[in-house]
Order: structure tokens, then C-alpha cells, then sequence
């Protein structure tokens, strides 16, 4: 069931603007901030990395005191926190080389999708990430790993080396039909192959993917709020352009221009799972003030 509301202003065009089903912080964003402002009260806290894809989450750590640091080198407090992405056991081996607390904000799905590589390594599977080479989940999930592929393209799996049995997860934040489309790439270049793939796209991610599908099939334009660097905003985004072409990933209120929505009945909103309410908030007020 989607959210609606519609300007009632008399002298405009009604135009209904309407919020996805599922949409903005999961739980583990959500759970993932609450520690960090504990801890910060408790001592002086550092974060290796964004805690979350969200500039103005990150803005209004280090106003609150928190500091930000890439490398264990930097940092100088006596603690310092994984982020919610995750981090591989070679990076926190890192942080405790140079005397820090090493604590931990990471998603409890990303967690399990760590334990499902470990498993399939154990079993004797050669493992694939499903997902962006770079990013700071990908990089915890294949760091301790002695080999590894990662895809997300038809072209990565083409370069890929065939072995007796693949072990296939992904990312937690990708799109989950991707996922499928890449598995079913590699059984089909590797036919002599055992291919194992265990789900590892979150349970949020799929609920805000397919809420922004109903969303973008009823909507004339759709604003997608988010982080730049998030990636799973980035995949709301594409999967929105699937069925609207008029969709604008914006990080805030202030990036909207009123000729985006320009002969359009219907807009609607959706959000990534590190976007504060009050991001979507500020979005939706200016649709209802200006459409």
C-alpha cells in the first residue's frame, strides 16, 4: 500500500505525490548510528570509513564529536568502529596493530552473508561476489579470502576461469534479479561446473527494490533520495527506470528543480536504506509547497 498526499491548493494543478511502501533506513542503519552516539558518550570514538552512505548522517557525527578516519594510522582516539558495511578480519587486525579498540557496527545481514562465504570456502567452492569491486562491503567480503571472482557485469563473468564448483553470494545491497541473471551467466558458461548460489541480498533491499517498482509503474516522475555513493539508492534508482523514464536521484531538498516535474499527475518518492526520515521529510514538504 502506498502513502499518498495531494496539493490542495485550489489554484495549482492537483498533483498526488506518493511515498513508496518500504522506503529510507533499515533497521541496521538505524541500529548502526545508535551505537556510534552511545559509544561516543561513553569515550572518545572514531569511525573507520563512513559509518553510512549518507552525507548528512556523516555530517552530523563529526558535529556531534565523532571522527572520521580511512586508516588506523590517523586516527587518534582509543577507539575506533567498523562501520555498518563491514570490515574483513585483516583490516580489523590493522586497527589493533596500532593499540585501538576495535569495535563494531555492522549489519547483522551482512554479517550473515560473511559467515555463508566462509561456508562455501569450507566446502570446497571457489567464491563470487556478486557485486561492486571498491566498495566497503565488497572489500570485507573478500579480503581474508585466499582467491576470489567478483562480477557485475556479463563481460566480468566472460573473464572468469573455470574450477570444478563455484560458490556464489553477493553483496547485501544489490539488485536481486541481477544477482539471478549473473548466476544463471555463469552455469551457463561453465556447464561442467558445480554452481552453488546462496542468497545474500537483504531482506530491506528487497522489499524497497520491489516497493519502488509499484512505485515507478504508477508514478510520472519518481524521486529516488539518497546518498551519492550508496549503492543501493543507485540500484532504486535503475530499478525505477525500468518502468519511468522521468526518475532523479537527488541527496537532498535542495538538488530538486521544478521543470522535472512539469506535466506530470502523479510523483513519487522512495528512499535508500541510509536516508534519514527527515531527508525524506524535507523532499516530500517541498513537493506539496512547489507542485
Amino acid at each position: 500500500m502506498q502513502s499518498e498526499m495531494t496539493t490542495l491548493d485550489p489554484a495549482r494543478r492537483a498533483v498526488k505525490i506518493v511515498r513508496a511502501a518500504h522506503l529510507g533506513m533499515c533497521f541496521g542503519v538505524r541500529d548502526a548510528i545508535s551505537l556510534a552516539l552511545e559509544e561516543s558518550r561513553r569515550q572518545p570514538l572514531t569511525i573507520l570509513g563512513e559509518l553510512v552512505h549518507n552525507e548528512s548522517v556523516v555530517s552530523d557525527l563529526r558535529a556531534r564529536g565523532i571522527g572520521i578516519e580511512e586508516h588506523p594510522a590517523a586516527v587518534r582516539t582509543p577507539a575506533v568502529m567498523i562501520t555498518a558495511h563491514g570490515a574483513s578480519e585483516k583490516a580489523r587486525d590493522r586497527a589493533r596493530a596500532h593499540g585501538l579498540e576495535v569495535l563494531q557496527a555492522t549489519c547483522p545481514l551482512v554479517h550473515h552473508a560473511h559467515r555463508v562465504i566462509q561456508q562455501l570456502v569450507r566446502e570446497g567452492f571457489h567464491p563470487v561476489v556478486v557485486g561492486q569491486r571498491g566498495h566497503v562491503e565488497v572489500r570485507g567480503l573478500t579480503e581474508d579470502l585466499a582467491e576470489f571472482d567478483i562480477v557485475l557485469t556479463e563481460e566480468d563473468v566472460r573473464q572468469m576461469t573455470e574450477r570444478p564448483r563455484f560458490g556464489v553470494a553477493s553483496q547485501t545491497t544489490q539488485h536481486v534479479e541481477k544477482v539471478r541473471r549473473l548466476v544463471e551467466s555463469i552455469r551457463q558458461r561453465f556447464p561442467r561446473s558445480e554452481v552453488r548460489h546462496v542468497d545474500t541480498v537483504c531482506q530491506p533491499t528487497k522489499q524497497r527494490q520491489s516497493s519502488a517498482l509499484d512505485l515507478a509503474r504508477e508514478s510520472d516522475v519518481v524521486v529516488v533520495v539518497g546518498g551519492a555513493h550508496s549503492n543501493n539508492t543507485r540500484e532504486l534508482a535503475a530499478t525505477c527506470r525500468r518502468h519511468c523514464t522521468r526518475v532523479h536521484h537527488v541527496q537532498g531538498a535542495d538538488d530538486l528543480r521544478g521543470e522535472w516535474f512539469e506535466g506530470a499527475a502523479t510523483v513519487g518518492i522512495t528512499a535508500g536504506t541510509s536516508t534519514p526520515d527527515e531527508m525524506i521529510d524535507a523532499v516530500e514538504n517541498w513537493l506539496q509547497t512547489n507542485l
